[in-house]
């Protein structure tokens, strides 16, 4: 495996952690998740592509880790370990940098990082299987989970009412769940499934990478190609593949085109995946072309994905505190909430400019950029133990 290859997967991770800075402004901005202004939704819609990029190049990685240590077992427990650090994490620093508040007694949120940590525990107990093996199954998950779309009401019902319906929370469907009769209230945002598939089909893909170039090359246009055409099949039929079936949303007040591009990330639908995995693959000869400057800092921010995203919540967080201060002469209280699940709509006239929004977001990946840079060189120069997991 050479430098190169692990270059195309850097700089496609690096793009996606960019591009998660704008929705993660955009939740302390006060503006809403998507609308009907074009503005809003595609600020909104061009962040879809994060998670699935993230989770997909984070199997890849680690199959990559995986041919460089030449040990399962290795593997397997570093995936565990890793995997529990990430949630520890999710459940303690993020959420708190996320909130600027201590109130662990009444929230906690499930996010992508929680998501990931569980997939990496479980990818520990596929990566014994054979490699096409992983790769079936995690296709198989990301085809076939939108079965659940067809279950009569009185089933649904069943499950919320049973003992078991927190694991299905976790597993599938999401939702708060509370945690005890006097505990805090997990708000599950990332499903387990169908994540697992995600990060299971991107491990598979780790064996496309290992490939001559010309070779990997003609392998990720064709898959990155059919992969977007059968979204548009899919989603032009509007019968299988997302519960939001575009022609029946009417109600909404938005051109069709954006309906039609509006698919469910929440459990994500295999449209959505199409939608968001197919560019992102199809892409990636381009990224492993990207040698100039700004190739080589995205880059920079994709060698060092958890490290950068532990920096730039309070980043961003702490921006949003200026800007409060600038704006209002004060710090609103808002800000202290219980972002970005639980908390209270914005105050009357908090909202920001999509230009102050974009501004503020450019500010943050700039000021991020050194740290990264110092972080992604430390780790290859004279690298501690832990750096491992961070």
């Amino acid at each position: 495996m050479t430098d190169r290859r692990i270059h195309s997967v850097d700089v496609a991770r690096g793009v996606a952690m960019v591009l998660m800075a704008i929705d993660h402004v955009r939740v302390y901005a006060g503006v809403p998740p998507g609308g009907p202004r074009p503005g809003v939704f595609f600020t909104r819609w061009i962040t879809n592509f994060v998670a699935p990029a993230f989770a997909f190049l984070a199997g890849t990685s680690a199959y990559l880790l995986g041919r460089r240590l030449g040990d399962r077992g290795a593997l397997a427990r570093y995936l565990v370990t890793r995997g529990l650090i990430l949630v520890l994490l999710e459940l303690t620093v993020i959420r708190v940098a996320w909130t600027f508040n201590f109130d662990f007694g009444h929230y906690l949120l499930a996010g992508v990082i929680w998501m990931l940590g569980w997939c990496m525990v479980l990818l520990a107990a596929l990566i014994w299987l054979p490699t096409p093996a992983i790769g079936a199954f995690g296709v198989a998950v990301i085809v076939f989970h939108n079965l659940m779309d067809f279950l009569p009401p009185t089933a649904g019902e069943a499950i919320q009412q049973s003992s078991l319906s927190w694991l299905w929370q976790i597993l599938y469907f999401g939702g708060p769940i509370q945690l005890g009769q006097n505990g805090p209230t997990l708000m599950v945002l990332y499903s387990i499934i169908p994540w697992i598939g995600v990060v299971a089909t991107g491990y598979a893909f780790g064996a496309v990478m290992t490939l001559e170039p010309d070779r990997r090359n003609r392998i990720c246009v064709a898959l990155g190609t059919s992969a977007i055409v059968l979204f548009l099949v899919l989603r032009s039929l509007d019968v299988y593949g997302d519960p939001r079936h575009w022609h029946s949303i009417g109600a909404i007040q938005a051109p069709a085109v954006l309906r039609f591009i509006s698919t469910s990330k929440y459990p994500a639908s295999l449209q959505f995946l199409l939608m968001t995995l197919g560019p992102m693959i199809l892409l990636l000869p381009l990224a492993d072309r990207a040698r100039g400057k700004i190739g080589e800092i995205f880059a920079v921010f994709g060698k060092v994905p958890m490290f950068y995203y532990l920096l730039h919540i309070p980043a961003i967080h702490l921006a949003a505190v200026i800007v409060s201060l600038a704006r209002e002469g004060r710090v609103d209280p808002w800000l202290f909430s219980n972002h970005p699940m639980m908390n209270p709509p914005p105050p009357e006239g908090y909202m920001w400019s999509l230009g102050l929004l974009y501004l503020v977001f450019l500010a943050v990946v700039a000021v991020l950029y050194l740290p990264c840079r110092w972080y992604a060189r430390r780790k290859t120069t004279s690298p501690a133990p832990w750096m491992r997991y961070v």
